[in-house]
């Protein structure tokens, strides 16, 4: 077999298929790999470029590769599509990733460190927390004001209608109500706690990264959205120009 020197590899949960080219672009490999056995068979594989679509899990497994020696690219899955020839399998995803990762104009995605995907999980966690939060206050506005009891918006002045569920002599509260909401209160401050240790984590996180400190200093920009930018774009290098970060941030016209 010729000697291989780009491979696109199409990760899954389970099956993984590797589809190999040689330096003449023909193809000399096409296979199917188990989980288990993608570090052992890269790892005797010859230093090569291998391209992955930037999807879950695709950053532990460009890692893991990169540690063997070889040249791991990340591309989004929007810019892999295009080469896709035939009917979507597993076998045609290897193929166009194959092909999209020898393009040299093919934009890809830095690998990220166990770090920046740490923080990152960190802001996902918070936002997960903050919407579950949501819920239960406009659950908890909602019951309250089936029996009368409004109190101003805002998630401040859901501790009103906290104190009104603890304080058995309300006398516009039910036993029975107070028993239903109970629960939701009771979520609802854990919630609160929760979202409070991960600001708190955060907040070192960002004072430890001379990165994140820098774009904090930019008006508008605060500790959160700073490390989360950070985080989020480890290699800036790979933006031609502020347009283009722009553009990948969504602020165009």
């Amino acid at each position: 077999m010729s000697e291989i020197a780009t491979v696109g590899l199409d990760i899954a949960k389970n099956v993984f298929q590797v589809h190999g080219i040689d330096r003449n672009g023909k193809i000399v490999l096409r296979k199917a790999l188990r989980r288990s056995q993608v570090p052992g068979f890269f790892s005797a594989l010859p230093p090569c470029l291998i391209g992955l679509e930037a999807c879950a899990t695709a950053h532990h497994w460009a890692r893991t590769l990169m540690a063997f020696g070889h040249d791991v690219r990340l591309i989004s899955p929007a810019y892999v599509k295009p080469y896709l020839r035939r009917q979507k399998n597993d076998a045609a995803d290897a193929a166009a990733i194959c092909e999209a990762v020898t393009r040299p104009s093919m934009r890809f995605v830095p690998v990220k460190s166990p770090q920046q995907q740490s923080t990152l999980m960190r802001h996902r966690a918070r936002d997960r927390l903050i919407g579950q939060r949501t819920a239960l206050i406009n659950a908890l506005r909602g019951h309250f004001a089936e029996l009368g009891i409004v109190v101003a918006q805002g998630a401040r002045n859901t501790r009103q209608l906290i104190a009104l569920i603890h304080d058995a002599t309300s006398p516009g509260l039910p036993v029975t109500a107070r028993v239903a909401l109970q629960p939701l209160a009771a979520m609802l401050v854990e919630i609160e706690a929760q979202i409070a240790r991960l600001d708190k984590a955060i907040l070192a996180a960002h004072r430890s990264d001379p990165v994140s400190m820098r774009l904090a200093s930019i008006p508008g920009i605060g500790p959160i959205v700073a490390s989360c930018l950070s985080a989020s774009v480890p290699d800036p290098s790979l933006f031609h120009g502020s347009r283009e970060f722009a553009a990948y941030l969504g602020l165009v016209p």
